[in-house]
């Protein structure tokens, strides 16, 4: 068997007591720094949550602090865009092919907005289906809905031939390509 030459560590003196890398003090208030390590990792769960949140449904929006605020000061630069805009259609007749058909709602108290607003889409030859009363009778703003985003310039379309209202992607609406829900903004 092997023999090895004696060293400092093979007679330890008596009076040394044994500290673990496990058992050496506390750091002063290492409570506190384990509370900001799980508030840092909560807000950037949160923030990525939210993230997600916007990415997957359209109808929330993430606004950062200072991102979108006035434009006030701002220069008068053209902005360029990613993605083109789109042509509202003004003339019906042009996408005869596309078969739609506008659903009417009247969301206010005046029983006569829904008929104003069909006569008024008929005029400008937009084909005009089902026209009524809607379930809500205190509809301040006029919304154009519509149920595919292919459709998105019928309806800017329609918003035109209005004269008011907000368009807005939602499939509320099921089977309908295009719902209008008349506000009292809507003046006929």
């Amino acid at each position: 068997m092997a023999t090895f030459p004696t060293d400092r560590f093979d007679n330890p003196p008596d009076n040394l007591e044994r500290i673990g890398a496990h058992r050496g003090p506390r750091i002063k208030g290492h409570r506190w720094v384990a509370f900001a390590w799980a508030a840092l990792a909560t807000g950037i769960l949160v923030v990525v949550g939210l993230f997600v949140l916007s990415s997957v449904d359209a109808s929330f929006k993430l606004t950062l602090p200072g991102g979108g605020g006035s434009t006030e000061g701002a220069s008068s630069a053209p902005s360029v865009s990613a993605t083109p805009t789109i042509k509202p259609v003004t003339d019906p007749t042009t996408i005869a092919s596309r078969n739609i058909t506008i659903t009417i709602l009247n969301g206010t108290a005046d029983s006569s907005l829904d008929e104003k607003a069909a006569a008024r889409l008929t005029n400008a030859k937009w084909t005009v289906g089902a026209h009524g009363p809607s379930s809500v009778k205190n509809i301040k703003q006029t919304v154009v809905y519509y149920s595919k985003s292919e459709n998105k310039d019928v309806a800017e379309g329609i918003q035109l031939a209005l004269g008011t209202g907000t368009i807005l992607l939602s499939d509320a609406y099921p089977g309908a390509p295009i719902t209008v829900v008349i506000g009292s903004d809507f003046k006929g």
